[in-house]
């Protein structure tokens, strides 16, 4: 982690992952970067429906292959990158057969290594395989809930997945939340866990920095009046008010349940993740 000398109150706890020390490419490859829309949090109409979006530096999307559908052909790792788009670290993979992409990197992943996408493959860091075929005990990321559908789970900075079984085509997973769940065993994941594992110790230290990433501020509802938001009006700081914490628009949050009991793949969840 990069610490920042105390010139001002807020570079007192200023801290950034030293990112010079990791990445190996200071511009992406041209080719597979696209420049994607911004829409601030608004649908089609111009509504804003998310809010405390807008803003940000100016970026290019890195299109990153969660497939890795190359199957059986090595690839040599050419540099560790930067992507604005996510927290974790990506990797410029240059295939035997001449084709380029980008990866996700785990964090033991560096340059000039060789890796390989297949059904059966070595368990080595940064190689992908079917899940089925990676033994109890390993750590995986980039899983796919679906085969062939892509990567789905464990994909941010630092996560991981434990194998806990294989049995009767689904591998038991153990999520990052603490969940226990089932997965079909013909999907693919990569072994190890995703790079930029010191990511959660950055600490954004001013409020410009949240503007830079395109994060708009958030007005706390008992500083609101009370025709604003459920929590305002009152003199002074006061309490909620109501039985139930409510969002802006007076509906029950905090605590109710939000996943249908219908569900189809509830019969897959072991275990469900303990509550804080």
């Amino acid at each position: 982690m990069k610490k920042f000398s105390p010139t001002t109150p807020v570079r007192r706890h200023l801290t950034n992952v030293e990112y010079k020390t990791l990445i190996t490419a200071k511009s992406p490859e041209r080719k597979l970067t696209t420049k994607l829309k911004t829409h601030a949090g608004r649908n089609h109409s111009g509504r804003i429906t998310t809010r405390h979006q807008g803003g940000g530096n100016k970026k290019l999307y890195r299109l990153v292959d969660f497939k890795q559908l190359e199957l059986n052909v090595p690839a040599r790792v050419v540099s560790l990158e930067y992507d604005p788009y996510r927290s974790a670290f990506i990797a410029l993979v240059t295939y035997q057969n001449g084709k380029k992409g980008y990866i996700l990197a785990s964090s033991k992943m560096e340059v000039g290594m060789t890796i390989i996408s297949a059904e059966k493959a070595p368990l080595k860091e940064g190689n992908r395989m079917m899940l089925k075929n990676i033994p109890v005990g390993y750590m995986v990321h980039n899983i796919e809930l679906r085969p062939t559908k892509g990567g789905q789970i464990a994909k941010s900075a630092g996560a991981f997945v434990e194998i806990l079984a294989q049995d009767e085509g689904y591998t038991t997973l153990k999520m990052p939340s603490g969940e226990t769940r089932k997965v079909s065993w013909d999907g693919y994941a990569s072994i190890g866990q995703v790079s930029n594992i010191d990511y959660a110790l950055t600490n954004i230290g001013k409020a410009g920095r949240s503007r830079w990433l395109g994060i708009r501020p958030t007005v706390r509802g008992t500083a609101m009046n009370p025709v604003d938001h459920p929590y305002g009006g009152g003199e002074g700081r006061q309490k909620r008010g109501t039985k139930r914490p409510k969002t802006l628009w007076g509906k029950v949050t905090g605590g109710r349940k939000t996943r249908n009991p219908k569900q189809w793949s509830t019969k897959l969840i072991v275990k469900r993740r303990v509550k804080k």
